[in-house]
């Protein structure tokens, strides 16, 4: 299993078990599961008396699902028996499990000390909801949580936070039909959507969410909502560093040179954002454009002597 003197271990990433760490002993097995007597013991309803066993042999690392309800995946991928890797992400229930590289001199415990080590994370990290998930997005990048979710059909609603911002994005049964930014119903669920993906930090949670129709429902599938959200940070990434911080404030040259006939609808509309509010995130989220195609306007306006950031 090693690689020089290499050594893995099974790190707890999200769920109840987060901080937790299982080593993984040469040319052995571990069961996992809900039942007391296994090697590691998982706690919560969703996860199958036997679950799933994770064998080593040599240098590879397999695991098998042991024909559990709720299935077992990796890397978002649903699966019966998969050879696993360094950094491969396995979800069973509501942990997320991380295969990671350790020094060797860390994997000297017994498993029955893993196992008590376990159950104390487990009891340090009780809270009133068994089944919320939570963890970082820079642990877990939102995408591959994203298709984690939908791979094993979630219904719920996944709760980011970074500084002052508050995003979420509902799932039902795996597809996500709503987004928002600290309830702003300024910005469009979609709109939403794209900017929360752009995150690369701050702490997650996924718990139930109140069942409910909103009107602009999103019906894209994820892989769309997911390569075009991606596509978009490319392109903004692309503008260059001339755009704006997002706290600028924004004002309508005076006087006004250059001629507004010059400028489409799209772009007069933009410009009149800046003339009414004057800062930057403000006239993003009142843009009925995505923030890609505001900021192409942006610069074109900031370009052409229309609008000018006040320094």
């Amino acid at each position: 299993m090693s690689e020089g003197e290499r050594q893995y271990a099974l790190r707890f990433i999200s769920g109840k078990y987060q901080g937790g760490e299982f080593p993984l002993k040469m040319e052995s097995e571990i069961v996992i599961g809900r039942s007391s007597d296994l090697d590691m013991v998982l706690v919560e309803d969703m996860v199958s008396r036997k679950h799933a066993k994770i064998s080593i042999s040599g240098d590879q690392i397999f695991i098998q699902d042991l024909g559990s309800t709720n299935g077992s995946f990796v890397n978002g991928e649903k699966i019966r028996r998969a050879r696993l890797k360094e950094g491969d992400r396995i979800l069973i229930g509501t942990s997320i499990i991380k295969v990671v590289s350790v020094d060797s001199e860390n994997t000297t415990e017994n498993a029955d000390e893993a196992k008590r080590r376990m159950a104390q994370v487990s009891a340090d990290r009780r809270t009133s909801q068994a089944r919320t998930m939570t963890g970082t997005i820079d642990e877990v990048p939102l995408p591959d949580l994203l298709q984690l979710f939908a791979t094993s059909k979630k219904t719920g609603a996944l709760t980011v936070r970074r500084e002052d911002e508050t995003g979420r994005i509902y799932l039902r049964q795996g597809k996500v039909y709503f987004a928002s930014i600290n309830d702003n119903q300024d910005i469009s669920p979609l709109k939403a959507m794209y900017r929360i993906l752009t995150w690369n930090s701050g702490s997650f949670d996924f718990g139930p969410a109140e069942e409910k129709e909103y009107v602009d429902e999103l019906d894209e599938p994820l892989e769309m909502l997911l390569m075009e959200g991606m596509r978009q940070i490319d392109e903004i990434a692309n503008l260059g560093p001339d755009l704006p911080e997002r706290n600028a404030t924004l004002l309508v040259s005076q006087p006004l040179v250059p001629p507004l006939r010059e400028l489409s609808p799209e772009e007069l509309d933009v410009l009149q954002l800046v003339y009414n509010y004057g800062h930057m995130e403000t006239v993003l989220n009142k843009s009925l454009a995505m923030d890609f195609e505001t900021c192409s306007i942006l610069l074109k306006l900031f370009r052409g002597n229309y609008v000018r950031v006040e320094r």
